[in-house]
C-alpha cells in the first residue's frame, strides 16, 4: 500500500470509530502489515497554524 495516512486516534481506540473491535483488528491489521508505523508525539503544526490565522483575523477585526 503506498501513500500516506493520518490520523488523531491510536490504534487501541479504533474499536470505537467501527463499533467492533475485532473488526477493526483485522481492518488495522492488514493495513498496518507492510506498514511502518511512525508515532509523532508533540504540537500540531495544523492546530498551531490554525490558532495563528484566528488570531490575525481577530486582531484585524478588533
Amino acid at each position: 500500500m503506498n501513500g500516506r495516512r493520518t490520523h488523531a486516534k491510536p490504534a487501541r481506540k479504533w474499536g470505537s470509530v467501527f463499533g467492533d473491535e475485532v473488526l477493526a483488528t483485522t481492518i488495522l491489521g492488514r493495513l498496518l502489515h507492510h506498514c511502518e508505523v511512525i508515532a509523532i508525539n508533540g504540537p500540531s503544526y495544523r492546530l498551531r497554524n490554525r490558532l495563528a490565522a484566528v488570531e490575525t483575523r481577530v486582531a484585524a477585526t478588533g
